[in-house]
């Protein structure tokens, strides 16, 4: 498979390098462009791919292409991808629609829109896919591949993107907001700050990795380790005296209403 990258920042970056790393491509395969030279630049001197010298080029050279570019970018990136026809073109951008990407490449290409999230650097990412109207099975077994080469991946209609931004795509931010409070709440106990922070960010991952490992639904997990009258049961008594899951309800919402 011949792959394009449109956009070589952390994001693009993160997909090369994971794609790379599950060998779905050799470097020799990839190429690479970004408005900003020293972008395209470095991305080609740490992963050994191919540094092209305009979106067209990489269009022309690749039967799949990885479109990284910011939303308010978008539009003049896709009056520059050139003449060629028939490529598959992947669209991490938030809120382009999959009928604006259609429409601004007159049709001539096959689309899908992504919606993955930061953990993808680390290769833990959560990600989304919807077809675009002329994206076929193998189009989509495809993405999936690419994108689980640095996470989780799933299918859904355009229409659920939204809500996918505001829980994945939004949502390491509010685990990230979880972690500081921990580490605030334990530094004000008593802990080191260093101590705190590594207390909370294991205990953040652990809990994921229980869920992940086990397949038990939270609310069992939840209610396994709090005892009656125990420190989990005060502490979660308090959560619920603020409503905490009505707090992180309405900020979904929020989120998704945004997107929208």
């Amino acid at each position: 498979m011949k792959l394009g990258v449109i956009g070589c920042g952390k994001m693009g970056s993160a997909l090369v390098g994971g794609i790379l790393k599950a060998n779905l491509c050799s470097p020799d395969d990839i190429t690479v462009f970004d408005a900003y030279p020293e972008a395209s630049q470095r991305m080609s001197e740490s992963l050994g791919v191919s540094a092209a010298g305009s979106n067209a080029e990489v269009v022309d050279a690749s039967e799949v292409v990885l479109l990284c570019v910011k939303p308010q970018g978008f539009a003049e990136m896709l009056e520059q991808i050139g003449d060629s026809e028939d490529r598959l073109l992947i669209s991490i951008a938030a809120g382009v629609k999959i009928n604006t990407i259609e429409v601004g490449v007159n049709q001539k290409h096959r689309v899908i829109r992504v919606m993955p999230n930061t953990p993808s650097l680390v290769a833990h990412g959560a990600s989304a896919f919807a077809l675009g109207s002329s994206a076929n099975e193998a189009d989509a077994a495809l993405t999936e591949s690419l994108l689980k080469a640095v996470g989780y991946a799933c299918r859904v209609e355009e229409s659920d993107l939204d809500a996918v931004t505001a829980v994945s795509g939004s949502g390491p931010a509010y685990i990230f907001l979880m972690i500081e409070a921990l580490i605030s709440g334990g530094i004000e106990q008593g802990l080191s700050p260093e101590i705190a922070r590594d207390l909370a960010v294991h205990t953040v991952s652990g809990a994921a990795e229980l869920v992940l490992k086990t397949g038990d639904e939270p609310a069992q997990l939840r209610e396994n380790v709090t005892s009656p009258n125990g420190t989990t049961f005060a502490a979660l008594e308090s959560f619920r005296s603020d409503d905490f899951e009505t707090i992180v309800k309405r900020a979904v919402n929020a989120a998704s209403d945004r997107s929208k």
